[in-house]
């Protein structure tokens, strides 16, 4: 019996150490996107991210405890309980004390779990003095990005086909054309749609809001690594839906200033028409129809 039980607890802590090993090694190597046989979240970017991943740990070892408490409990009635062990049963009906416990109990552990966690999402919610605007519409099956604060350029994003991949891009992740932003900026994320309910999500920075038709959600995010991070749409929004990645580049704020140089130029065409010069061009128009 001694031999089948150190068996045991040796084959458990072996299987724990491997679950952990791989759990680990995802961790490490994770960076920006899901690893095979990955047994955590991403590694977090973002402050949202490391809140969400606390709450997590939070949770994870109140259900621990309930779970063996429950586990323990069940061992002691099956042993003490049992018709061999306890062959005249009690009878008793109530007992004011384990009601109240089993009651009162619960209640404090919801209190526990609801506290951080209305915390939390009211800190998910919105930055009261964000220092940029990143604008997301998503489409049947691609997403476009403006940049208000940058000119108000605006381009498409779409997967690259698995044929064009170059090596080292993962498949069914990359896109044509990257967001990029800066790290160690708060960003607002304005979120649309043009035609159905899409998801724009972000597991390494906490992002996951749906882009609703005809309305406008927010959310923000602030990242605190440089890398290429990886998402994906997480709505079911048709038979394209698992071919809108997301693919963001965080870069240093000097970096991005010299892409935004770049990008104002490669997307000039999408770019509004200053206040003046649209005047200017409607009076030319006018003209013209005048002269036809």
């Amino acid at each position: 019996m001694k031999t089948m039980t150190f068996r045991l607890h040796a084959l458990f802590a072996g299987a724990l150490a491997f679950l952990l090993w791989i759990s680990g090694d995802a961790r490490a190597e994770g960076l920006g996107m899901a690893r095979p046989w990955q047994m955590t979240f991403q590694e977090a970017v973002s402050p949202v991210m490391e809140q969400i991943n606390d709450f997590h740990n939070l949770l994870f070892w109140i259900i621990t405890v309930i779970t063996l408490f429950v586990l323990v409990l069940l061992i002691y009635v099956i042993v003490k309980f049992n018709e061999k062990a306890n062959p005249v049963p009690s009878k008793t009906t109530h007992n004011t004390f384990i009601e109240v416990v089993w009651t009162v109990v619960p209640i404090l552990i919801l209190v526990v779990i609801a506290v951080p966690s209305f915390k939390l999402l009211f800190y998910m919610d919105k930055h009261h003095s964000p220092d940029m605007t990143l604008k997301v519409k998503g489409h049947q099956w691609y997403w476009s990005y403006e940049y208000p604060d940058q000119g108000g350029f605006t381009f498409l994003s779409q997967m690259v086909p698995e044929a064009d991949l170059k090596p080292g891009q993962p498949r069914l992740l990359t896109v044509d054309n990257e967001v990029v932003l800066p790290i160690e900026t708060n960003i607002r994320v304005l979120q649309t749609s043009a035609d159905v309910i899409h998801n724009w999500a972000m597991p390494s920075m906490g992002l996951k809001l749906d882009t609703v038709p005809g309305r406008m959600n927010e959310n923000w995010v602030r990242i605190t690594k440089p890398g290429v991070y990886y998402g994906q749409c997480s709505e079911l929004c048709g038979v394209g839906h698992a071919f809108m990645p997301i693919t963001i580049r965080a870069v240093s704020k000097a970096d991005f200033a010299a892409w935004v140089a770049e990008a104002q130029k490669k997307f000039a065409d999408t770019m509004p028409v200053p206040a003046g010069d649209q005047a200017d061009a409607i009076k030319l128009a006018q003209a013209e129809d005048r002269a036809r």
